[in-house]
Parts: C-alpha cells; sequence; structure tokens
C-alpha cells in the first residue's frame, strides 16, 4: 500500500472511529417487540399519506433506524392523545411519540428519552386574516377564537402566552386531534391554531394559500419519546438518540421532512 493510501486509510479511520465506537456501544435488544404508540395527526412527524394511506413521518422513520440499531421489531399502534400518556403510564405500550412536549409534571406519570428535536410555536390562521397580526393583536381582538387540544403545550402556550391565563377562557374551543382544529380554522370554527413552525410549514405549503403562519415564536419545546416509568428501553433508546446526532442520521431526516417532503404533493 503506497504512502498516500495508508495516510488516507488513517484518515477515514480517525473520522470513523467515534461513529464507530457509539455503534459499538448500542446494546443488542435481540429482536424483541416494542409496542410503539401515535396518534398520526402531526404531519410531518407522523400523519397518514393521502395517496398511500401509510403511516410516515420523520418519528417513524427515526423510531425504524432506532430499532435497528438496537436489534428490536416495532409493533406500531395508534391511539388518541388525550389517551396516550395514561396509556403508556400504564403499561399499555412500551413507547409512545406523537411530538410530545417534555414537561416536568408529565414526568410525574411516564419517564421521557432525551431531546431529539426542539421547535417552537407560532399561531396558524386562514390566508386572508387581516384582523390582528401576532399574539398581542390576537389577544385584543375579542371575538377571536384558538382551537386546541386540551392538556397540550399548544393549549398552555394559548392560555398562558396569548390570552388571560383562565384554562376555562370561552375562547379557547376544544378538539380532539390536532387535525381536528386545522380542520376548523379552514372552516372559520376558529381563528387561530397554535402549531410547531415545522408542521405549520407542512399545513401552509399544502394549503395552497389558504394557511399561514403568523408573528414570532411563541416559546420553544423539547420533543422525547416516553415510556412507562422505570422502563429499561430508555437507557438504550438514549444511547441510540445520541448516535442518530452524532452521525448525522437525524439532520438527514430534518431535510427529508422539513425542506424537501411537500405535503399533499
Amino acid at each position: 500500500m503506497t504512502k498516500s493510501k495508508l495516510l488516507l486509510a488513517g484518515l477515514l479511520a480517525l473520522i470513523l472511529a467515534p461513529v464507530a465506537a457509539f455503534a459499538q456501544a448500542l446494546p443488542d435488544l435481540g429482536g424483541k417487540k416494542v409496542v410503539v404508540v401515535t396518534e398520526n395527526a402531526y404531519p410531518p412527524l407522523q400523519f397518514i399519506d393521502a395517496k398511500t394511506g401509510k403511516q410516515i413521518g420523520w418519528e417513524y422513520d427515526a423510531m425504524n433506524e432506532i430499532a435497528k440499531r438496537l436489534n428490536f421489531t416495532v409493533e406500531y399502534q395508534n391511539t388518541s392523545w388525550d389517551a396516550m400518556i395514561q396509556a403508556v403510564s400504564d403499561n399499555q405500550y412500551n413507547i409512545g411519540m406523537t411530538g410530545i412536549t417534555i414537561k416536568d409534571d408529565r414526568k410525574q406519570k411516564v419517564d421521557f428519552s432525551d431531546p431529539y428535536m426542539r421547535s417552537e410555536q407560532f399561531m396558524l390562521v386562514r390566508g386572508d386574516e387581516s384582523r390582528f397580526t401576532d399574539a398581542k393583536t390576537f389577544g385584543a381582538f375579542k371575538d377571536g377564537l384558538i382551537g386546541a387540544q386540551a392538556g397540550t403545550t399548544p393549549f398552555y402556550t394559548a392560555v398562558y402566552s396569548v390570552l388571560d391565563g383562565n384554562e376555562q377562557n370561552p375562547r379557547i374551543k376544544l378538539f380532539e386531534t390536532f387535525g381536528a382544529t386545522v380542520q376548523a380554522l379552514k372552516s372559520g370554527d376558529v381563528d387561530v391554531v397554535l402549531t410547531d413552525g415545522t408542521a405549520g410549514k407542512g399545513y401552509v405549503d399544502a394549503s395552497e394559500g389558504k394557511l399561514k403562519l403568523i408573528g414570532g415564536p411563541l416559546g420553544t419545546e423539547d420533543f422525547g419519546f416516553i415510556f412507562p416509568k422505570g422502563s429499561d428501553l430508555v437507557k438504550p433508546v438514549n444511547a441510540a438518540i445520541a448516535v442518530l446526532k452524532a452521525d448525522g442520521t437525524f439532520d438527514t431526516l430534518n431535510k427529508k421532512w422539513f425542506l424537501d417532503y411537500k405535503m399533499g404533493q
């Protein structure tokens, strides 16, 4: 082998060594079945593709890659958001994923993985909206209604960052799914939906000008997978998350789902 080839081989070894070390450190779960529950209502994280009827999204790709690296078999199931945390807490499912914000009060019921994504919330409105332009002007627009799911981060942001801190405020209309809030926005039943910026962009891109995002970010949140308290899956999943961050896999998924993918196309 020539000196140049030896040097190249040495450089490649140095570059790949950290990734290889990460990969070697990951535990092997022996092909065990892991039941993962989601809502399929939060594109582009997880949703049903309208053309194929398949479950797709960033979280599916990430979880499938985690399963591959840790050698476990995934069985996906679905439930509503309002039932998910309690169902995981009750050991009905091994892992929950649906863009779940890591919060201290939720940690009383479930364990969280390390964060796999950080997001910011924005106001999603109809494309022709001109009565308000941000949270402050919406707060002053007394007839404006917000659509939200009870117990979610957007609900609490609406209550405490947009309105008056009253969780019973009649200006908030509750819906069972995020998709239902967006449909209510389109039909004029509500005037605003709060959403993660990436999910909101997906809806805007697919709306043909019927929806838009306004104002600045209303808050930052970290997303994590949830597990029953004391789950022995937390540590290996965290190890896999660290590897996928380090080797660029999450960056690739971010590009695929947040830049390249176009909803409805």
